[in-house]
């Protein structure tokens, strides 16, 4: 794992070393074993390395034999060893025992449609010399970022794996994007391609981008494909036992320390159980937990450390987070909402004092439908489907909108949420569900000089219209379609990344292995989503495996004590920030001091929308000059 970043000047500009020397200084945590440049006339690459796969002559940026194509990646080739041979029976030649060089000769060989033969997840960019090119791609999911601006400062293009590198550049723009502050506001993140500055931009999961003269050429080279084929319930659940052993095996191939997070969950569970199979010796797991017993699952890691007999290592976070709230937004550059990126930032630091690799359970809920809030949408849409256009759109969307907000009695007596949705097609109704500030109330929250700037931007009409591709499929692969193109890369990848890389920690995700999801995807809706239960087939693929306390309790995810937080440690950072602190010009500081009394008084449940109103001022404060 690394950092990689580089630059193509304005025609007539020589490259300055000392600029990809800076924008390299800002990703040493991604890369703390060494560094390299490439600067010639107009060009420059440069790259940060954590080393974990042949430590004698991996250095980047690396060359060909005849020096006419110079690669700098960040990432793992799962399949690189299966990759060479190939490659050595067609001519090529080796001289590390690199993934980085099986890159390189893959370029020569098939040019940009190397992407369809690569098993993992990468960033790279490859300069061609003779032509003038360059090439950058990112992998199938996501799991890698590269973030790049056009026509700002002294360079026509640049590149880098972390927003903060590009800003290290003289004379980027730090101008905030109005429509990114709404879409964080809505998410918890801002999807791709827009990032929260206006200057920069994203290149999107599954896709590739060819550099040439003045011309830009992004290409999807991969798209997940959903359709029901397979019948055969055995032969299911057979190839899926293969191919997650398979995918777990590939992702042991390390020459430094490895283990796994083990959150207690049938994710990280199945993984560890995979791992115990092929590793050579004991596992080594981490796990974090809360002083708050009900959100702690430490005792169901211990279940599986016990089965599997791993070296186990596990640590209680407790309410005095202000410290990773700092590491939090000084590694994720853009405003992140997720809250369970804070246990995740204590997880990986503890896990880097004993490795440098941990595998994780990243993407099953995704891949095998495991959200409770596809079975809910499910539920829904069977009801919506009984009821003709005309009165959904009338009779459920005034019965939600004068339905109370009862926050404080039993999830069953909360129906508003309900009825506002029934009221809307799929894509909308699943749009509430993914969201904590819409509609007036994120009007009224936005400031009046940004309400302005938006011209009328709603992040509604740009997400439901991202369900349009996919509008001839079951509703369920509507859903994973969508969470895969947004939540997954804009969220949990991210997360996952900087909170890893914060500690110069490789985090490896078996579960997006690309043959298991286009598996998965192959499956019918039922045999993913049932009633009671998300990735039911996965579950009994791996029951084996798994303990049953595990395997069929209540599904909890990393989820942080926030609402009693807010209520009691939380409560003056966000009154000295948010409410009292320098205003930033965003949001309605009225309207979020009403925010902030309903839920410390314990009217209504407010933390997702506090926790985004801190995290967003927390930014500006580090990023945005205030």
């Amino acid at each position: 794992m690394c950092g990689i970043a580089g630059f193509l000047t304005r025609s007539g500009l020589r490259a300055e070393e000392s600029w990809i020397r800076s924008m390299g200084a800002s990703l040493a945590h991604r890369g703390p074993d060494g560094e390299g440049y490439f600067v010639e006339n107009g060009l420059a690459l440069g790259h940060r390395r954590l080393s974990i796969i042949d430590l004698e002559t991996g250095a980047q940026p690396m060359a060909n034999e005849d020096g006419s194509l110079v690669i700098v990646f960040n990432g793992e080739v799962y399949n690189f060893l299966e990759l060479r041979p190939e490659l050595e029976r067609l001519g090529h030649r080796f001289r590390t025992r690199s993934d980085t060089e099986v890159l390189l000769h893959l370029y020569e060989q098939y040019g940009g449609a190397m992407t369809d033969r690569l098993n993992g997840m990468f960033a790279f960019a490859i300069w061609d010399r003779r032509k003038g090119e360059l090439f950058l791609a990112r992998d199938r999911f996501g799991k890698k970022p590269l973030y790049y601006l056009l026509d700002h400062g002294p360079c026509r293009f640049a590149f880098a794996s972390e927003a903060k590198a590009l800003l290290a550049l003289p004379g980027v723009d730090r101008t905030v994007e109005p429509s990114s502050v709404a879409d964080f506001l809505a998410f918890g993140y801002v999807p791709e391609p827009r990032s929260i500055f206006r200057s920069i931009r994203k290149l999107p999961a599954g896709c590739s981008l060819l550099v040439s003269g003045s011309r830009l050429e992004e290409r999807r080279y991969w798209r997940l494909e959903f359709g029901g084929c397979r019948r055969d319930w055995e032969d299911a659940v057979a190839a899926i036992d293969r191919l997650a052993s398979d995918a777990v095996r590939l992702r042991l191939v390390s020459d430094v320390p490895l283990g796994a997070f083990l959150s207690g969950g049938v994710d990280s569970s199945a993984a560890v159980a995979y791992m115990a199979r092929h590793a050579p010796g004991r596992v080594r797991t981490f796990s974090i937990g809360f002083s708050e017993y009900d959100y702690d699952e430490t005792r169901y890691a211990r279940m599986v450390a016990e089965r599997y007999q791993t070296d186990h290592q596990e640590q209680t976070v407790r309410p005095q987070i202000g410290e990773m709230l700092g590491v939090l937004v000084d590694h994720f550059d853009e405003p992140f909402g997720d809250a369970s990126a804070i246990p995740m930032l204590y997880l990986a630091r503890m896990t880097r004092q004993f490795v440098t690799v941990a595998l994780s359970g990243d993407g099953a809920d995704e891949v095998f439908a495991g959200y409770r809030r596809y079975r809910h949408a499910l539920v829904e849409e069977r009801i919506r489907r009984k009821f003709p256009q005309w009165f959904r759109r009338s009779f459920f969307r005034f019965a939600g909108k004068i339905y109370p907000k009862f926050d404080y009695l039993p999830q069953v007596f909360r129906a508003k949420t309900i009825l506002t949705n029934l009221g809307h097609e799929l894509a909308g109704a699943y749009y509430n569900s993914m969201t904590a500030f819409r509609g007036r109330e994120l009007a009224g929250t936005l400031s009046a000089d940004l309400r302005a700037a938006l011209g009328g931007y709603d992040p509604r009409a740009g997400y439901t219209e991202r369900f349009l591709p996919y509008r001839e499929l079951p509703p369920l692969a509507q859903l994973q379609a969508v969470d895969i193109e947004t939540y997954l890369p804009g969220d949990i990848l991210v997360k996952a990344d900087r909170a890893t890389m914060a500690w110069s920690l490789e985090g490896r995700s078996p579960w997006l292995d690309h043959r298991l999801a286009e598996l998965a995807a192959s499956l019918p809706a039922e045999w993913k989503a049932t009633a009671a239960n998300g990735k039911y087939i996965f579950k009994k693929t791996v029951e084996p495996l798994v303990p049953a306390d595990i395997l069929w309790r209540p599904k909890m995810g990393f989820v942080m004590p926030l609402k009693e937080w807010f209520r009691g440690e939380l409560r003056p950072l966000f009154e000295r920030e948010v409410l009292e602190g320098p205003d930033a010009g965003l949001i309605d500081r009225q309207q979020a001091a009403l925010l902030f009394e309903q839920h410390v008084s314990g009217a209504r449940n407010r933390d997702r929308w506090l926790w985004n109103l801190l995290v967003l001022q927390l930014w500006v404060r580090r990023w945005g000059g205030l």
